[in-house]
């Protein structure tokens, strides 16, 4: 599934820009792929993400994997509901399965991003 209003990486990272603020997670196509996911591992509050660079982690029963910074800013958010929870990011990845929430350094960085209909080529 790909939601419309959303930007996407071509590394299955999703992110939903509301004015100068985003949130970030992985793709559910990402999620499905891992499978059970039994941690996240999430930057501190303050920190400060890259776009293109690894910001976390997600482990599942088969692999780890780095999350990439869709775009550049600082953390002012973390879902820390996924500390108890991390296979929230499979049943909900679009949603409660959220990771980080970054106030943007660089919007001009959107251009690199795929469109919805760009990534559901990419994944097709």
């Amino acid at each position: 599934m790909v939601k419309q209003e959303l930007y996407y990486t071509e590394s299955h990272e999703w992110v939903k820009i509301e004015g100068d603020e985003a949130y970030i997670g992985i793709t559910e196509y990402a999620a499905k792929e891992l499978g059970e996911i039994v941690f996240v591992e999430l930057p501190e509050e303050g920190d400060e993400v890259k776009a293109g660079e690894a910001f976390g982690s997600v482990e599942a029963v088969k692999a780890v994997e780095d999350i990439k910074a869709p775009l550049s800013g600082e953390v002012i958010e973390i879902n820390e509901d996924l500390e108890d929870m991390p296979e929230m990011v499979s049943k909900d990845a679009f949603g409660d399965g959220w990771m980080i929430k970054i106030k943007l350094t660089n919007l001009d960085e959107k251009k690199n991003l795929l469109s919805a209909a760009d990534y559901a080529k990419l994944i097709d």
